[in-house]
């Protein structure tokens, strides 16, 4: 058997020409963040977590500017990041669907739920549409158990859903994007 190589050491890193990690940010970091820290080391979840919040995900160029700026290895920040699930190493949707797995949603049909997401949106579990409008993920449990089978289309609980329930919640932010409501989709039930 012939062993497949792939070039990872040569592997090139999409770079803008502003920071990610900007001014304001050091800045912030250095004054309240590290201060809170015994090592730089212990800050990277926090440095993580203030370049997510501002982007959404976390780029390559971003890491490597984070191992810079906190004086770490880039393997450190990287092993890091890809680590926690919490943290996006890609891009995701301007709306993030996310199905409960958990045991009463499973028994309540989770499963019919994500399907129908993945027939309406056309993508699977971890994908984001080609639009960029919608990104598809499951979580274990979203804490509403007696209200199985749910699912959170960015802040907002749908409980009791049916197939033809999501697909209906979908096409409402959708019609809201076009409308220019930014508001559907984004409050808590």
């Amino acid at each position: 058997m012939a062993w497949i190589t792939k070039n990872s050491g040569g592997m090139k890193i999409e770079r803008r020409n502003e920071p990610y990690l900007t001014a304001e940010m050091r800045e912030r970091l250095t004054r309240v963040t590290l201060p809170r820290y015994e090592t730089t080391l212990a800050a990277l979840l926090p440095t993580l977590h203030e370049v997510q919040h501002a982007y959404g995900w976390i780029s390559h160029q971003a890491m490597m500017e984070i191992a810079t700026f906190l004086k770490i290895t880039p393997a450190d920040v990287i092993d890091t990041a890809s680590f926690y699930e919490e943290y996006w190493l890609k891009p995701k949707g301007q709306h993030l669907i996310q199905v409960c797995r958990s045991i009463a949603c499973e028994f309540c049909g989770h499963e019919k739920i994500t399907q129908a997401i993945k027939d309406r949106l056309d993508i699977d579990v971890g994908e984001t549409t080609e639009d960029g409008m919608f990104t598809l993920i499951e979580l274990e449990c979203l804490g509403s158990c007696d209200t199985a089978p749910v699912a959170l289309i960015d802040e907002t609980l749908h409980e009791r859903l049916s197939p033809e329930g999501i697909v209906k919640h979908i096409n409402a932010v959708y019609a809201a994007a076009k409308s220019g409501d930014a508001g559907v989709g984004s409050h808590a039930h």
